[in-house]
């Protein structure tokens, strides 16, 4: 080998070291982990790869999905929130991937890349979905975590999913038993906030979809806050990727929909995460009202955390995760 070769394969092991460095530092990972994470990164043969593709529902819709990792390891699905997508849950894909899970990401109908559909954007058609990608990559033994309104994908899904198909669930930051003040949630938040989103959404969508994330949804309008331009931005991307439409019905979907039958019949454990300062699902009607109805719930809540807490504090939620995965 020439001594140029010497020095350039030299550079490129100090490149791998500081860039193993950097991802285990930001995503929360040991040493370890991320180098097994790397070698499943550059494997694009047999049982263990990264892929993407897209499913078509029995309604003709074209539902666009993630699936990385070895085939035969224990999926775990991720559910976004409104109105985002799958690319919500890079970090955690990552950090999954890394400890030798498959991990399964979706674009809800009418996110992301997903059909911009003008119709099933409910949580029954939601859940409808998902059933259909579980079936299509034939996926058992699953452990299903589902963030705000993908939270409430989950417990829909879950309450009705075939046996075998569900090992667990998470609920974080989750919007169940339902967000909207009735007769029966007098706590609830006022249809009027609610009102006020279509509104916001409807006048100037690309203003909205700035001010939501700059300000209550990582808490960046609290004092003191570490404010990341980043996540910011990248909210913005993701909601302006959706249709409009889609994302307009699907506040009424995540608002409106009472999850307390879906909740009372889920079998499986369920851990329940939510940040005791989250501004969007406030802690005291989701949460703390969910875990009562559940027959096998776990709470744990985060002082001073916010709604999009699992993408502010990685380093917080992903080893509570990974230990209730492995529990």
């Amino acid at each position: 080998m020439s001594g140029a070769a010497i020095e350039q394969l030299a550079i490129s092991r100090r490149g791998l070291l500081i860039l193993s460095g950097t991802l285990s530092a930001s995503i929360g990972l040991s040493h370890s982990a991320l180098a097994n994470g790397l070698t499943l990164l550059s494997s694009q043969s047999g049982d263990s790869k990264m892929s993407n593709g897209i499913i078509t529902t029995q309604d003709g819709t074209r539902i666009f999905y993630k699936d990385w990792g070895p085939k035969n390891a224990q999926p775990v699905v991720f559910h976004h929130g409104w109105p985002l997508s799958a690319d919500d849950w890079d970090n955690q894909m990552l950090f999954f991937l890394a400890e030798g899970y498959r991990v399964i990401a979706h674009d809800r109908r009418g996110h992301g890349r997903s059909d911009q559909t003008d119709k099933g954007n409910d949580m029954t058609t939601y859940a409808a979905d998902v059933a259909e990608l579980v079936k299509a990559l034939d996926l058992r033994n699953a452990i299903h975590i589902g963030h705000s309104t993908g939270g409430g994908e989950v417990a829909r899904y879950v309450a009705h999913a075939e046996k075998g198909r569900v090992a667990k669930a998470v609920l974080m930051g989750a919007v169940p038993p339902i967000m909207l003040q009735t007769a029966a949630n007098p706590a609830g938040l006022p249809k009027s906030v609610f009102d006020g989103f279509r509104s916001a959404l409807a006048s100037n969508r690309a203003q909205f979809f700035i001010d939501v994330p700059a300000g209550p949804f990582y808490g960046f309008n609290r004092p003191g806050a570490k404010i990341s331009q980043g996540l910011i931005d990248n909210w913005w991307r993701q909601g302006m990727a959706g249709g409009a439409k889609a994302q307009y019905d699907c506040i009424a979907a995540f608002s409106e929909t009472d999850f307390t039958e879906d909740l009372k019949a889920i079998s499986v454990p369920v851990l329940v995460l939510h940040g005791e300062d989250d501004q969007v699902v406030p802690i005291d009607d989701s949460a703390h009202k969910a875990i009562k109805l559940l027959k096998q719930g776990t709470l744990k809540t985060y002082p001073g955390l916010s709604h999009g807490m699992f993408a502010t504090n990685p380093e917080q939620i992903n080893p509570d995760l990974l230990a209730f995965a492995k529990a």
